[in-house]
């Protein structure tokens, strides 16, 4: 499991996602004011890269609006990631990383599959070897089938959305399938809306596989809602 180390990084999380959400397209304001609301991590079966799905509240625009942001800490530049790069960031222990978003990871994105077909635990984002029991998958449908792979990303103004081919990987996303499977929609939601749990998301003949989470309120209190689906793709 990942080592939570206790020490400093340079630039802080947060200024680099200042930096950064002003050019998303899902992002709705313009000038960001930032402040940690949650998250969770989910750990690289090899150990190379680090997982961490960021909450964050911004006060900045017309009111408080709550944001996931998956990053990928890596120790190296991700070759064909240039697009998805957030920043670089100091470590105390660890040296240089390169921060990526998450959703544009193919590590990250295998993770997040294995989390929703209950091969991967999330962990707590700030204790190391803690497992997080309220973020919790759910396959209305039943299991997932194995060999799932995302094959590309595209960013809108509603969120995310991961293309996923079933049997384009084996059980563990090695993308060692045959590739032959149905395509599927993982939609990462980015702008959070707490008692957001039921609805599309919920009916198995729509959706394979959706995840619930918990972040803090700006004005104090928590909010629990979706911050993932996985669907059959609309033709």
């Amino acid at each position: 499991m990942a080592v939570i180390h206790e020490t400093t990084v340079t630039p802080t999380k947060l200024e680099l996602l200042a930096a950064w959400l002003p050019g998303r397209p899902w992002y709705a304001g313009s000038a960001p004011d930032l402040e940690r609301a949650g998250g969770f991590r989910l750990d690289d079966p090899d150990g190379e890269v680090g997982i961490e799905f960021m909450v964050v509240n911004d006060s900045a625009g017309g009111g408080p609006v709550s944001y996931l942001v998956p990053v990928a800490y890596r120790g190296a530049p991700l070759d064909g990631a240039e697009d998805a790069l957030v920043g670089t960031m100091e470590h105390g222990v660890l040296g240089q990383r390169w921060v990526y978003d998450g959703a544009h990871d193919p590590v990250v994105q295998a993770q997040l599959l294995a989390f929703l077909a209950g091969r991967a635990e999330p962990q707590a984002q700030s204790v190391s070897d803690t497992p997080d029991p309220s973020v919790v998958a759910h396959t209305p449908g039943g299991a997932l089938p194995a060999g799932l792979a995302a094959t590309g990303v595209a960013d809108g103004p509603d969120g995310t959305d991961i293309s996923v081919r079933e049997g384009g990987a084996d059980g563990n996303g090695n993308g060692s399938g045959d590739g032959d499977g149905g395509e599927l929609t993982l939609k990462l939601v980015r702008v959070l809306q707490g008692e957001r749990q039921t609805g599309p998301e919920t009916d198995p003949a729509t959706t394979r596989a959706y995840a619930t989470a918990d972040w803090n309120l700006p004005a104090g209190g928590r909010a629990r809602g979706l911050i993932a689906m996985l669907r059959d793709a609309i033709r």
